[in-house]
């Protein structure tokens, strides 16, 4: 375990340094592919059977990991007057936290939000959790699609406290109908790797 700790922070190292060994959308991917890629037989939550789990968690819950998801998902709402950023708990929690901490870093004006599968059964009884404000202009994250539903679960919630949809963004998008369904639901949806680009 030590070698492995000790050429991956060599890796960063050199990265951080030099950027000339990878540019950090490869360096993204190798953790990816290293972390969240599991081999086998598994159904996903959409029902669909595949021979292949992304578990995205695997990736933003590391240090290096989670940094350079942040800085995707941030470059991918920039110039779109986001007033808040957030998706479905589990996948989207640590995601969120470090793309506020990020956006702050930058100066930029960002809040955040969580949405429950259900809403929670004691206290304010509420599904969303974060200072989203009504009207606010909101982009939905997730760490992987594969139909899109569950984003659009977060959307759902979201619209009924008035908010206006700008776009949804994802970590990896499995192809397998996430995009076709946000263009019929009449949303934007970009990824910042699909299942093509990770050779999967």
């Amino acid at each position: 375990m030590g070698g492995a700790v000790a050429r991956r922070t060599a890796s960063l190292f050199l990265y951080l340094t030099t950027g000339v060994m990878m540019d950090k959308k490869e360096l993204l991917k190798k953790l990816v592919l290293e972390k969240a890629v599991k081999r086998g037989d598994f159904t996903l939550a959409s029902g669909q059977k595949s021979n292949y789990y992304i578990n995205g968690k695997l990736v933003a819950l590391t240090s290096d990991g989670l940094a350079l998801m942040a800085e995707f998902f941030l470059k991918e709402i920039e110039g779109d007057n986001i007033d808040a950023i957030g998706g479905m708990v589990i996948g989207a929690d640590p995601i969120v936290g470090a793309i506020l901490t990020l956006a702050d870093r930058k100066g930029l004006k960002l809040d955040g939000f969580l949405v429950r599968k259900e809403p929670k059964g004691h206290g304010t009884r509420s599904q969303v959790e974060g200072p989203v404000k009504d009207g606010a202009r909101v982009a939905i994250i997730e760490d992987v699609s594969t139909t899109g539903g569950s984003s659009k679960k977060a959307i759902d919630v979201l619209k009924e406290l008035n908010c206006e949809i700008i776009k949804v963004i994802t970590l990896v998008d499995r192809q397998q109908g996430a995009a076709e369904n946000f263009a019929n639901w009449g949303y934007k949806f970009s990824s910042i790797f699909t299942k093509e680009e990770l050779g999967l």
